[in-house]
């Protein structure tokens, strides 16, 4: 039996360490599920420590409009953390060690920092006609 040269070695290596895409009907997301769950654990950390969602009151209904509001945002921050984490890395010129870190920020700070988007690209608020 030969010896395993080191560019076997190499492409078994780098072949256990790649994650794999999320797809849907076959059609491939381009998200990585690692960097979903580290933007999923970012926005519970912003919700339950940092009370980014908190609760309108102690009735039934607006305790189910909180939990349901709260799931929201944890979806919306852990989908905004898998697609813009990359792209923040890239940016920023930080090495790969650094990707699951980066996506619990952005996952705990996607929701304000989205709604600051939302303000300065819909420009400023008008006053409704009297």
């Amino acid at each position: 039996m030969p010896e395993p040269t080191t560019t076997t070695v190499a492409t078994i290596a780098a072949a256990t360490i790649t994650v794999p895409m999320l797809s849907i009907a076959g059609i491939p997301l381009g998200i990585r599920p690692d960097l979903l769950m580290a933007g999923f654990a970012g926005s519970l950390v912003a919700i339950v420590l940092l009370n980014s969602v908190p609760t309108a009151g102690d009735t039934w209904e607006n305790l189910l409009r909180t939990t349901l509001r709260r799931m929201f945002v944890a979806m919306a921050s852990a989908l905004t953390a898998g697609y813009l984490t990359p792209i923040a890395l890239l940016a920023a010129n930080l090495p790969e060690p650094l990707l699951l870190g980066a996506a619990f920020g952005v996952g705990g700070g996607a929701q304000q920092v989205l709604m600051s988007v939302i303000r300065r690209v819909s420009g400023p608020e008008k006053e409704p006609p009297q």
